[in-house]
């Protein structure tokens, strides 16, 4: 039985998982890193952080497992995410992460040249610092140096996947949310190359995601331990990756997926069934198809970032006794009743993109008096997001989405509290799956086809994609009406306090 290797590039963490073909998981392997935050509006990190992750969770999954011969290796990434190379192949700045607003001068800049073609051209409803061509204009005018010292711009996938092989190539899936790639032509916006100062020749090339680019270099197979018969392949955005790893291959199907971020995955037949050009658009991983993607910047980070900064006694109980931390959090947040006694959590800790894009969103929290505890914090941010996610699957039924369930993936669907929460929110059933990483799995579906292993995606979502649960709204869901109401008023009513306070910042 041949076996396939995931790497997913997340916003916090690299993870590796290896795979037999009917979709049992072998071993997973995480590396977590920190974001460099030196301005409230900034978010970078070195790329070379990316690469050592990569080796190192490669390198305990070879270990866990004693298995040296992997037929293939699919690679997935966040979007957006700008890596600069010089002619060497070295780094000439660090990575500007995704959430990074820094650009908020390009991308009004950006916006007045192209806000009337932009969606048809791209899927993006709206040109915001979040877009990688917005950060390369950005590093043009403020750190030129380095930006004349740039020969390759490139995305996370691509950047590991140069490690592996050596060569330079992205594709469709990853690049859709660059702001300069053109998802209805499949091929770069020149225009916008034009405006920030680039061409193609500073881009790596293109090649539809599922297909190989090559095999494991010896510099690379010395440092991970992959042997160099290994075929590696460019998965695409973790997002259209982790819907293949769902299942959510055919319309009729909503996942979501609660990692770093919040994001929710839809098959769409193209690029223009949204008449009001509000959800974004995303190229699939699978040759020819779209999904409607809404994105929220903070989901499981923001309840990260809550347990980093104020539960070091969860966490410290946690490493004594080989258990969750975050399984403490939910323990202390279950007993809390829904509404958390009248706090209220906006989860917008590095500014909000769907369904209303605001960079300069804060996150809140609303409402606490002398009563509120810990776990009341800590559920309010269950719901907070939890609200978010409503609030976004409302959009999509609005554009004609049936949604009639949730298939729950990622970190956050190992919380059973959490899904339950989500459920009554949302006032549907959801699902999760015996592979939570989709992500991954979706990596190892796609590098199985690649190598042949699986006639197709379908044959190979058929034999590794596998339902574990599903929770129905319970008694408390009727009560969650109002309380989401209330947070809408919330979100609505601090919007322009938003813009009026931290435009400048």
């Amino acid at each position: 039985m041949k076996l396939l290797l995931g790497i997913d590039a997340g916003t916090t963490s690299v993870k590796s998982g290896l795979f037999n073909s009917d979709g049992r998981c072998l071993a997973v392997a995480r590396q977590e890193y920190q974001l460099s935050t030196p301005h409230a509006s900034w978010a970078e990190i070195d790329p070379e952080i990316y690469w050592q992750a990569c080796v190192s969770t490669t390198q305990k999954v070879l270990k866990q497992t004693g298995i040296k011969d992997i037929a293939a290796v699919s690679v997935s990434s966040q979007g957006e995410t700008m890596v600069v190379l010089d002619a060497y192949g070295k780094p000439v700045y660090p990575a500007i992460v995704w959430l990074d607003n820094r650009a908020e001068r390009e991308a009004a800049f950006l916006a007045d040249k192209f806000a009337d073609d932009v969606y048809e051209r791209t899927g993006i409803p709206e040109i915001i610092p979040t877009w990688t061509a917005c950060k390369i204009l950005w590093l043009k005018n403020n750190e030129p140096d380095a930006y004349s010292r740039v020969d390759k711009f490139m995305l996370v996938q691509d950047y590991l996947i140069y490690r592996l092989t050596g060569k330079y190539t992205s594709n469709d899936s990853v690049s859709c949310t660059s702001l300069y790639f053109d998802i209805a032509r499949g091929r770069w916006w020149d225009a916008v190359l034009f405006e920030i100062g680039i061409d193609e020749k500073k881009l790596p090339q293109l090649v539809p995601p599922g297909e190989v680019i090559g095999n494991v270099s010896i510099e690379a197979s010395e440092q991970t331990g992959l042997p160099q018969t290994t075929k590696v392949v460019g998965g695409g955005m973790d997002q259209s990756v982790g819907a293949i790893g769902a299942g959510n291959i055919h319309t009729g199907v909503v996942s979501e997926t609660t990692g770093a971020a919040l994001t929710i995955q839809v098959i769409i037949p193209s690029p223009d069934v949204d008449k009001h050009k509000s959800i974004p658009v995303y190229c699939h991983s699978i040759p020819g198809k779209y999904l409607f993607v809404p994105v929220c910047p903070t989901a499981g980070m923001a309840y990260k970032w809550f347990r980093d900064t104020f539960a070091e006694t969860e966490v410290a109980k946690a490493e004594n006794e080989k258990s969750d931390s975050y399984d403490l959090l939910s323990a202390l947040a279950v007993d809390v009743p829904p509404g958390c006694d009248g706090l209220v959590m906006l989860p917008h800790l590095m500014g909000a993109y769907s369904p209303v894009p605001n960079p300069t969103a804060r996150g809140s929290f609303t409402g606490f008096t002398m009563s509120h505890t810990r776990g009341h914090f800590a559920r309010a941010i269950l719901e907070g997001v939890a609200f978010l996610l409503k609030r976004n699957l409302e959009v999509l039924q609005n554009a004609g989405v049936d949604v009639t369930e949730i298939r729950s993936t990622g970190g956050g669907a190992r919380s059973l509290l959490w899904n339950q929460i989500k459920s009554n929110v949302c006032n549907l059933p959801l699902v999760t799956l015996r592979n939570e990483d989709t992500a991954l799995l979706g990596d190892a579906i796609l590098a199985g086809v690649a190598d042949g292993v699986f006639k197709s995606i379908e044959d190979g979502c058929a034999q590794m994609v596998n339902v574990q649960d599903k929770v129905e709204p319970d008694i408390q869901a009727e009560k969650y009406i109002p309380l989401y109401q209330r947070y809408c008023d919330l979100d609505q009513t601090l919007n322009d306090y938003f813009y009026r306070q931290y435009k400048n910042l």
